[in-house]
């Protein structure tokens, strides 16, 4: 035999190694997650059976203006886009379950465009989707025009790309956060809803946002996601609160970040939705309902210990949730390490997945 073809063999024989270490560890890795829920169950989730909604029911105490977009794609890209179900469903039962009712707006008015990721979607989101006076609200949301803030004690501006097109802009979505700061009422923003905020000017054409901390969805973030963002959004949305005057305040990527400047409070993406909401009804003036933590919060929770204190903390974070009773999301935990992994940070990705089995293991237990 030639030195040709055995190199050729040899070489051949190291591909379909490697082929086959790949095969078994990605079959490995994905046992460690676990399988679809067949039978749907999930999906047909109804308000009537989740007990912070029904249980020890708290009296009526106002309206809150929940607002989402209404720009169904990113601009001339003509990518869809529209709000993230996830930043209203949540923030929306909670308002409900502490004593308010929920008005729903959009630059439009009328039904908007909704991007729903199934990977992201829990128990209350499906809720949301199957609840009659919630679907009512979001098929005839309000137009800004059509909004007289005196009725509302608290506004929430959801998130969703489509933020970035039409609420910086919109001289309703300016005039009723002008009206809302000036009489030092409770405004929340999460992800990209701080859009809202970006171009409304006080006296003498002093930014709003001047000299006050915030958050919302990092550069870090959306050039993750989207590595053309520059050329597809107006702006980046750190940079734009940055260039109001805003002191930004970031935290760690893809995590919960909260943070609360006297009546304004902002969240920095998706998983800081429900501390948001319930910042915002502590600022309202009320302790807020007693709710078990779903098993994503708990995952952040646990990701939030390993940034900040390391492995084995985080390890035995999962180990007392777990005797505990509390519920992991064991698929959020393996996002987080194949992000890890996409940023070539071999170490992090080696102890996400080390803590991923570690919580199939004790969910086994």
């Amino acid at each position: 035999m030639s030195r040709f073809k055995i190199i050729l063999k040899r070489s051949l024989v190291t591909i379909l190694g490697l082929v086959l270490i790949v095969f078994l560890f990605g079959y490995w890795f994905f046992s460690l997650i676990p399988a679809p829920d067949k039978e749907n169950n999930i999906r047909l989730s109804q308000v009537q059976s989740i007990p912070y909604l029904n249980e020890n029911p708290v009296e009526y105490r106002g309206r809150i203006l929940a607002v989402v977009t209404s720009a169904g794609t990113m601009g001339s890209s003509g990518k869809p886009t529209g709000y993230e179900l996830t930043e209203l469903s949540r923030a929306y039962y909670v308002f409900q379950a502490n004593g308010w009712e929920v008005d729903v707006a959009s630059p439009k008015g009328g039904e908007p465009p909704v991007i729903i990721d199934d990977e992201d979607m829990g128990i209350y989101d499906y809720a949301f989707l199957n609840d009659a006076a919630a679907q009512y609200k979001i098929r005839h949301t309000l137009a800004m025009s059509d909004v007289e803030p005196s009725r509302y004690d608290a506004i929430y501006f959801a998130g969703g790309k489509g933020a970035m097109y039409d609420f910086p802009d919109n001289p309703h979505i300016q005039s009723v956060v002008k009206a809302f700061d000036q009489s030092g009422k409770v405004m929340g923003a999460v992800c990209h809803g701080p859009a809202a905020l970006v171009n409304v000017r006080l006296e003498g054409g002093r930014s709003m946002l001047a000299d006050r901390k915030v958050c919302g969805f990092t550069n870090e973030e959306e050039l993750f996601l989207i590595p053309d963002a520059q050329t597809i959004f107006p702006f980046l949305l750190e940079d734009k609160l940055a260039d109001c005057g805003a002191h930004f305040q970031e935290g760690q990527m893809y995590l919960e970040n909260v943070v609360q400047d006297q009546n304004l409070i902002t969240g920095q993406n998706p998983w800081s939705t429900w501390t948001m909401a319930e910042t915002m009804v502590k600022a309202l003036g009320y302790p807020p309902k007693s709710r078990i933590k779903t098993p994503e919060e708990n995952t952040i929770q646990v990701l939030g210990i390993f940034h900040t204190q390391g492995y084995e903390s985080a390890k035995s974070r999962i180990s007392t949730m777990m005797h505990e009773g509390r519920a992991l999301d064991r698929t959020l935990l393996a996002m987080h390490s194949i992000v890890a992994a996409m940023q070539w940070d071999l170490v992090k990705t080696i102890k996400l997945i080390a803590l991923l089995k570690h919580a199939k293991d004790e969910f086994e237990q």
